[in-house]
């Protein structure tokens, strides 16, 4: 009897090759960060704004996405620097409004 080798193939996705670039990741990192603090902050009901201490974890993930972000500016300067320039931009104002739901209830 013989046997049967069954292989899957796993694709590879750039986005979870950790050591390569990857933007899509970082974007995706900062958004994911900002809509958990959101929700953790109690977004829906702007009369019930509260901090979390898990909004830390929020932060430092979008702080991991604004690194991830980083990584992919180039040396030489081109159009695709500067949409990644605009796209560090947003990531800091992304930060910025995680520590302003982190604070606001002090």
């Amino acid at each position: 009897m013989g046997s049967t080798v069954v292989e899957v193939v796993i694709p590879h996705f750039p986005i979870f090759r950790l050591r390569q670039k990857s933007l899509v990741r970082g974007i995706t990192l900062s958004l994911a960060a900002f809509i958990t603090s959101l929700l953790l902050a109690g977004f829906p009901h702007i009369q019930n704004l509260h901090g979390s201490s898990w909004q830390i974890v929020a932060l430092l993930a979008g702080a991991w996405g604004m690194a991830e972000t980083g990584r992919c500016m180039r040396g030489k300067w081109s159009l695709y620097s500067a949409g990644v320039l605009i796209l560090l931009y947003a990531d800091l104002v992304i930060l910025m409004l995680i520590v302003f739901l982190v604070a606001y209830p002090l």
